[in-house]
């Protein structure tokens, strides 16, 4: 999978002399934290939520409401954005992605073909369109997580008593526990009813545990 695929196009942006009261009310409109700052098809640099706030007054401040009106209608997005930006090709891998905003400690990639500002990934983006289907979250079935079974032998297995039982996969992944540092097999399952299909995992000598993947 590639940035492209999860990446969202239709990017709102801002140019460098909208004032901040402008950018928080775009932001509150489209319910975004990010506005990119574009400038005759150029890339300058990008507004958050949380800059914004730091920007704004304390309660604190000795002045009253309309000095500080005044004083922050003459502030504008240039005067607060963040000019070092963690930008990204459209056609590189999510993991490089997700790799690179992990060791650079930022919560979105501008994605970048050419000079030309063409989408925007954020941590939810990885979230919904990547790790949720993953573990099935928000969709129907059940998650079981067959412990120790993460290596290739004991996941064939798995998936052959899976199919003599005729349920549905819906995605499997193999992953590390922290306890006991073997590799887990998690299956999210197209149905139901497990409880049969996990009592012959059982007797197959497998350690088998079902998840809630919903929160009620």
């Amino acid at each position: 999978m590639l940035v492209r695929d999860i990446m969202t196009s239709n990017v709102i942006s801002i140019p460098k002399d909208t004032p901040l009261f402008e950018a928080e009310k775009l932001m509150e409109f489209h319910h975004i934290e990010r506005l990119p700052v574009v400038d005759r098809g150029k890339l300058l640099g990008l507004v958050t939520k949380d800059t914004l706030m730091k920007a704004s007054p304390s309660d604190a401040t000795s002045f009253s409401r309309g000095e500080l009106y005044y004083l922050l209608s003459k502030l504008t997005v240039k005067d607060i954005m963040k000019k070092k930006l963690i930008t990204v090709a459209p056609d590189i891998s999510v993991e490089q992605a997700a790799a690179l905003a992990q060791k650079n400690n930022v919560g979105c990639l501008l994605v970048i073909k050419g000079n030309k500002l063409v989408g925007i990934v954020t941590t939810n983006d990885f979230f919904y369109k990547i790790l949720n289907p993953l573990l099935g979250i928000g969709e129907a079935g059940k998650r079981i997580i067959v412990h120790g079974a993460g290596e290739p032998n004991r996941m064939r297995k798995v998936l052959d008593a899976v199919a003599k039982a005729d349920i549905e996969v819906k995605s499997f992944c193999s992953l590390k526990s922290s306890k006991t540092g073997k590799k887990d097999f998690v299956l999210h399952l197209n149905t139901e009813n497990i409880t049969q299909f996990v009592k012959q995992l059982k007797e197959m000598g497998f350690a088998v545990e079902e998840r809630r993947h919903t929160i009620s």
